[in-house]
């Protein structure tokens, strides 16, 4: 495998993982505790689902994929409910398999190319990594406050304790 097969493999890969984490995170809570602030200043949940289904469209699938960019960034933000948890995670859902199908399809011309996303110059390489990163450093916010309000693991890394556990036997 190349080194661009490689990158774009794990990026797919990654995307749909944390994708699969977050509808986790939003099967677990109420639709109240989606929208819930504590602050004025701070996002709740569903405005950071929504946020990070407008990143997602905008940098992959509008820029990379073609698709005209739509995208209004302050309405992700100044939501304060109206979209039910089913209608994010289907959203988030459809924008994530959109943007897989994008990325599984770049060439690695296509990853040189240039693109002017939100005023930033980048390459698409540049693009899925800025998507890649941002997708996670909101995952782990959506994360924290779901075990905030549950008080549940989500056991994520179960799988590490059970192979610690094994090595200790061994």
């Amino acid at each position: 495998m190349t080194a661009v097969d490689q990158f774009l493999y794990y990026s797919v890969e990654k995307l749909g993982e944390l994708s699969s984490r977050l509808e986790t995170c939003l099967e677990r809570l109420s639709e109240e505790q989606i929208w819930m602030r504590g602050k004025e200043n701070e996002n709740a949940v569903g405005n950071l689902v929504l946020h990070v289904c407008g990143n997602v469209d905008q940098w992959i699938v509008s820029a990379l994929g073609g698709r005209p960019d739509t995208r209004e960034r302050a309405k992700e933000f100044a939501a304060r409910g109206g979209t039910g948890k089913t209608e994010l995670a289907e959203r988030l859902r459809a924008t994530v398999d959109e943007a897989l199908r994008v990325i599984g399809a770049l060439t690695p011309e296509q990853l040189t190319e240039r693109h002017t996303i939100q005023g930033y110059d980048v390459s698409g390489l540049e693009a899925i990594y800025h998507v890649v990163e941002h997708f996670s450093m909101h995952t782990g916010q959506i994360i924290f406050i779901t075990k905030l309000l549950t008080t549940e693991d989500l056991g994520f890394y179960r799988h590490l304790d059970a192979r610690a556990a094994r090595d200790d036997v061994a």
